[in-house]
């Protein structure tokens, strides 16, 4: 085996313009690693913040981008299945990670590897894994979202959006989302969305104050829609903020949240420790693979792209044209 690999590699902080395929040193898995060699990648909003460097990685983390992927095992280095059956070299998995997805090979600890649900391929499980992993740690695990309550997802017609938009569904809850057009609203219902707002048109908190508020807000916008996310809150109503694309600094009405003895989270899956991670990837595979596996969560795919062309990737993400996910396809795979 070689000691090098192709990636995307970051040569400054200017966005799309500053990621160039080239070649790197390949990955050495250490105690609780497996070596993947990948054939997609998920691209995220994440991964669009790196590159403006306003989200660097963890420390002792590779600068290199992709937080989500799927591919072959190369050297399981004795990793073992969420139910305790060996990894074997040649296993299709999916895998989360902090950074490094971008690449040909990866480093990946034991407990972020994930089987490829029943029906799915490579390139769709890749488009899954980041998205399921923070729509169930945020709604499930943080928020307790509970059949019959509401709950308001940003950004309906992205990623997380469309797969939260399907997951609480499934949960048994009713679902707001706010979006820019007509187009992804009407995507976004199609997925089981009831309460359509256009963002542009609409002001999203007086839509929900109006009919009684929601019980979960999962953010990512951040800072812009602090205030009138509290607005829009039920009594006992939890907010979950993951994202910053409307910025960092906010003021935070208090006498509001007092008044609505309100909750408010703001949560990283990409600083968490592995031991939590671990924690998180078990939970996933156990509540929201089943759903993909019967068809109560669908994955949606707006394009697959070159690997070679993350920056194409990153500039269309960037202009709101996408609707779901984008996924890299690396070189080599079917």
């Amino acid at each position: 085996m070689g000691t090098t690999m192709h990636a995307i590699r970051q040569t400054g902080s200017n966005g799309p313009s500053s990621l160039h395929w080239g070649t790197t040193e390949r990955p050495h898995p250490g105690d609780g690693e497996a070596l993947v060699r990948i054939t997609h990648a998920g691209v995220n909003r994440a991964d669009t913040l790196q590159a403006q460097g306003h989200y660097p990685p963890p420390p002792g983390v590779t600068d290199i981008l992709g937080l989500e992927g799927a591919g072959l095992i190369e050297d399981p280095n004795n990793g073992t299945r969420p139910d305790g059956t060996p990894w074997k070299a040649g296993d299709e998995v999916a895998f989360l990670l902090s950074g490094g997805g971008y690449a040909e090979y990866a480093a990946v600890p034991h407990g972020q590897l994930l089987p490829i649900p029943a029906g799915f391929g490579l390139e769709q499980t890749a488009s899954v894994v980041e998205v399921a992993c923070t729509v169930w740690s945020n709604i499930c695990m943080t928020a307790h979202l509970r059949e019959g309550q509401r709950i308001l997802f940003h950004g309906g017609g992205g990623g997380i959006g469309l797969f939260g938009i399907q997951l609480a569904k499934a949960l048994g809850a009713t679902v707001a989302t706010t979006a820019g057009s007509a187009e992804k609203l009407a995507t976004c219902q199609e997925y089981g969305a009831d309460i359509l707002i256009n963002y542009r048109e609409e002001d999203f908190a007086g839509v929900l104050a109006g009919c009684g508020g929601v019980d979960v807000i999962l953010d990512i916008i951040g800072a812009k829609y602090l205030a009138r996310n509290i607005d829009a809150l039920a009594p006992d109503g939890h907010l979950v903020i993951i994202g910053m694309q409307g910025g960092v600094r906010a003021e935070l009405p208090i006498n509001k949240l007092l008044a609505k003895r309100g909750n408010i989270s703001a949560t990283g899956l990409r600083y968490r420790d592995r031991e939590d991670k671990a924690r998180v990837v078990r939970e996933t595979v156990s509540n929201v693979w089943p759903m993909l596996e019967d068809g109560r969560i669908r994955c949606h795919i707006d394009r697959v792209m070159p690997a070679e062309q993350a920056a194409a990737a990153h500039r269309a993400l960037l202009s709101g044209e996408v609707t779901g996910k984008i996924v890299l396809k690396l070189p080599g795979a079917h």
